[in-house]
């Protein structure tokens, strides 16, 4: 076993959250660069740039100076600090096990179910951009205020034996969600929070791969 491999293994355990939204297009931008994105999946174990560039392949200064750009946009963060052979071993690891970028990264040409058709299939995607949008934002400002946040999520497969059971289905779901959303709606409740519901469904793709499984 090799002295960096030690290094590593003696850091504390930091704890990494499972997921990120990104909705600043800079940082953004530095995720997206394909090295970066190695690095940071590296990362999400502790390490330092020369066991990162001894996993991915490249030279440890070029791993720095990626690591830097990381840093300044908060991808990554400091753990700890050891002197190495009168030299100062940084190890760090990534804000996140994986991150989605948000519609809002875009600025003004971010995707809006208010700009889009509602009878075309862009409409759902139009919504669950949406959906990251407002969740992301609200998601980091109850972990600020150090507050659980409130969202339900439901997801199931059907397997349907012709159009015309799914389009009976899509209309017996209609009525249910709308039968539940008007015994349980209190619009002049004072003390009450108005929640967004979304369902949805689409057919599953057959020729791709689930992420971060091999194909």
């Amino acid at each position: 076993m090799r002295e960096t491999d030690l290094l590593v293994q003696d850091v504390p355990e930091a704890q990494v959250p499972d997921l990120e939204v990104i909705d600043d297009a800079a940082v953004a931008m530095a995720a997206l660069s394909p090295v970066r994105a190695r690095i940071l999946a590296v990362l999400s174990q502790p390490g330092s740039a020369t066991t990162v560039a001894r996993r991915l392949g490249e030279s440890r200064q070029k791993v720095n100076y990626h690591l830097g750009a990381l840093e300044e946009h908060g991808l990554v963060r400091l753990v700890e600090e050891r002197q190495r052979r009168g030299l100062t071993e940084r190890i760090m690891v990534a804000s996140a096990s994986s991150y989605v970028v948000s519609a809002e990264a875009l600025g003004a040409t971010a995707a809006d179910p208010v700009h889009t058709d509602r009878l075309s299939t862009r409409y759902l995607v139009a919504v669950a951009a949406r959906l990251i949008r407002e969740v992301g934002r609200l998601a980091r400002e109850a972990d600020a205020a150090g507050q659980r946040l409130s969202t339900l999520t439901i997801e199931t497969e059907i397997r349907f034996a012709s159009p015309a059971a799914r389009a009976s289905f899509a209309e017996d779901l209609a009525d249910a969600v709308g039968a539940l959303a008007a015994r349980y709606h209190a619009g002049d409740a004072p003390e009450g929070r108005t929640h967004r519901l979304v369902v949805a469904a689409h057919p599953i793709p057959t020729d791709d791969p689930t992420p971060g499984e091999e194909p």
